[in-house]
């Protein structure tokens, strides 16, 4: 039986994924001053025994400011790199990809962990700051108004993005994501929902789309040639007037142009309760679409959660690779018991770790 191609690696520039079952970025709210620790070396640990070929870590803030919570990752000061460097290094250790989801929350910041009231604003005495975004809108009625970014501090958030690229190479990832999707930052500045300027940074969709490429840009400046890059869109604010498919695409061709190596594309984020159709695989077309029509490479997510969609979305073309959340949250070995079900022999899929091959017959 011919190895299915869920499980057939993966070379962009000289970085070889061993699979095509990628970890999403998941934030765990867990983290103190930006540093990892002994929670996400488990928690990133574990899905790299359990066979997936890329773990990515969290969002993680570029500045103190762009955290979603306190308890978000950081990568703004030198002093982070060895607590990320350790999970690399045992992530590298079981033969897989270890990259990292560089971000910053926007209007979207300041907020407690979801499991304090549902993830609300942080209020004074629990340490809020001001949040910042394209234009002074906040995201909900319960939200704070975040303050309009100046160009100067546009270009300080830029400069913030390149030298978080380059503490994530001394760390030794293989990859980077630039977060440009959830209504956070870079996706508020290409929603007219969010965007209400009128400079260079608001208006058309050139405009609205500057930030995003300005920091691509920087980014690949400075981001190793031979390692990929990585763009996380919402490829639709699932809201009237807000931004289509039919923008993402036109967007992916110039992130494409950039140097971005693949298009990662889930949806919303941006607007409280949207009309989002959710079903198995419901986010997979807009990979598809991008794929198709740009020649972008693109990442496929939004509920898969079986190892047969898994490798029927990678077999027929619409997406590259998957990337999951909550099917790994529930199951970090997801990619040992795909390899199981989707070929006879488990080992001709995947280096099952020699501390669990007893299980793996």
């Amino acid at each position: 039986m011919a190895k299915p191609d869920l499980f057939q690696p993966w070379t962009l520039r000289d970085v070889t994924f061993p699979n095509r079952i990628f970890v999403s970025p998941m934030c765990q709210y867990s983290a103190e001053d930006g540093y990892p620790n002994d929670w996400h070396f488990v928690h990133l640990g574990s899905r790299a025994v359990g066979g997936a070929g890329l773990v990515m870590l969290e969002a993680t803030a570029v500045t103190p400011e762009g955290r979603i919570s306190p308890g978000d990752l950081g990568i703004w000061s030198d002093d982070h790199i060895s607590e990320f460097k350790r999970n690399v290094d045992f992530i590298h250790a079981q033969g897989t990809a270890a990259g990292v989801q560089l971000g910053h929350a926007g209007r979207k910041a300041s907020c407690a962990a979801p499991w304090v009231d549902g993830g609300r604003a942080l209020t004074a005495d629990e340490g809020a700051w001001q949040t910042v975004g394209p234009s002074a809108v906040a995201f909900s009625e319960d939200s704070p108004t975040p303050h309009a970014l100046s160009v100067d501090e546009i270009g300080e958030i830029i400069e913030a993005f390149v030298a978080a690229a380059r503490r994530a190479e001394a760390a030794g990832m293989d990859m980077i994501e630039i977060h440009g999707a959830h209504g956070y930052l870079l996706h508020e500045f290409l929603s007219p929902l969010a965007n209400r300027r009128d400079d260079e940074y608001g208006g058309s969709l050139e405009n609205r789309c500057r930030l995003a490429l300005e920091i691509t840009q920087a980014v690949r400046a400075v981001w190793p040639a031979n390692k990929p890059l990585f763009f996380r869109i919402s490829a639709s604010d699932f809201a009237e007037g807000g931004w289509t498919i039919e923008d993402t695409v036109q967007l992916a061709a110039w992130l494409k142009d950039a140097g971005v190596d693949v298009l990662d594309c889930s949806g919303g984020g941006n607007v409280p309760n949207p009309d989002i159709p959710v079903g198995p695989g419901y986010q997979t077309e807009f990979a598809a679409r991008v794929k198709r029509e740009t020649g972008l490479a693109t990442g496929a997510v939004g509920m898969i959660t079986d190892p047969v969609q898994a490798e029927h979305i990678v077999h027929s073309g619409q997406a590259d690779c998957v990337l999951l959340a909550r099917e790994l949250l529930r199951d970090p070995y997801f990619a040992l018991r795909a390899a199981a079900e989707l070929h006879g022999d488990v080992h001709d899929n995947i280096d099952v770790p020699k501390q669990y091959r007893r299980a793996f017959r």
